[in-house]
């Protein structure tokens, strides 16, 4: 995802970086040809009466295919929310409950870091060594890497040991916290192995196509010299929309609209490395552009 500063309307026009135009000017180029053949080869009779109605369906169809993608964009982010709320609750809650002598917090507090940067690499299907490496050290890099759901398998190591560190109240409290962070796996498991239909997508691109392949041939005759530009700009909205949907649909994706998860583990790690009195890396903000893996 990009994290950038909110631009004025002027420089919004002009954006190009964080826009889904890159993607689809061949696409744009390629509708481009195909109006100036209507506009310049032999006039095929077509009516635009049955492209004002096929619009209307089309863009009831990419708004119910663009709510869905932003209802999964939204739930996962949610999700990750909830990572950490709950992770900072829970070194919160272990720092003021657990005496030192029977918990060691700095290494709580790491594991809780390590824990989002695994459902990171989860989700994206990368490498965390060099992220447990920097945390946890080579001996729980090569223990954790050996499970086939590591943050599942941390979350666990983490419980048994503050269910040999707490009792009572406190060891509820810290558990409620643990399943909090369980149901948050789960939940972005499930968005993860549950992409919306396949069908959908397929429908959703052909009619996108046929509509604007077609729709410079029943304007030529009402506009003329008008056509490559109207058709242009209509095409560009449609494939636009179609771009957008595919990918804010894969939430956990690198695309440059999916979700920031690189900064939302750093700031995991920074909100749990201040309550533990450490050092912070350095934050990513606003200001810059950040390709986040």
């Amino acid at each position: 995802m990009i994290i950038r500063q909110s631009e004025n309307w002027f420089r919004m026009l002009l954006m190009w970086h964080g826009s889904v135009l890159p993607s689809i000017l061949p696409q744009l180029a390629l509708m481009l040809a195909v109006s100036m053949v209507a506009l310049l080869g032999k006039r095929v009779p077509l009516e635009t009466a049955p492209f004002s109605l096929l619009g209307v369906s089309l863009a009831i169809f990419l708004a119910f295919r663009n709510n869905a993608s932003y209802q999964r964009y939204l739930e996962a982010r949610q999700h990750w929310g909830h990572v950490l709320i709950s992770g900072r609750t829970l070194v919160s809650q272990a720092l003021a409950y657990l005496p030192a002598s029977r918990c060691d917090h700095k290494l709580c507090a790491r594991r809780v870091i390590v824990f989002a940067h695994l459902l990171r690499h989860q989700l994206r299907g990368s490498d965390p060594r060099a992220d447990i490496e920097r945390l946890l050290g080579v001996d729980a890099a090569d223990r954790l890497l050996k499970q086939a759901y590591r943050p599942v398998a941390l979350l666990h190591e983490l419980r048994r040991t503050l269910a040999g560190a707490a009792e009572g109240q406190p060891l509820w409290m810290l558990d409620a916290q643990l399943n909090a962070l369980s149901d948050a796996v789960g939940g972005c498991e499930r968005l993860a192995s549950t992409p919306i239909p396949y069908p959908y997508a397929v429908l959703l691109h052909r009619t996108i196509y046929i509509y604007c392949f077609l729709l410079p041939f029943g304007l030529v005759h009402a506009i003329g010299a008008a056509t490559p530009v109207i058709a242009v700009f209509v095409a560009y909205t449609l494939f636009a929309l179609e771009a957008i949907a595919q990918e804010i649909g894969d939430p956990f994706g690198t695309a440059p609209n999916s979700l920031a998860l690189e900064a939302m583990c750093r700031t995991i790690e920074r909100s749990v490395l201040d309550l533990c009195g450490e050092p912070l890396p350095a934050e990513l903000t606003a200001g810059k552009d950040y390709r986040l893996n």
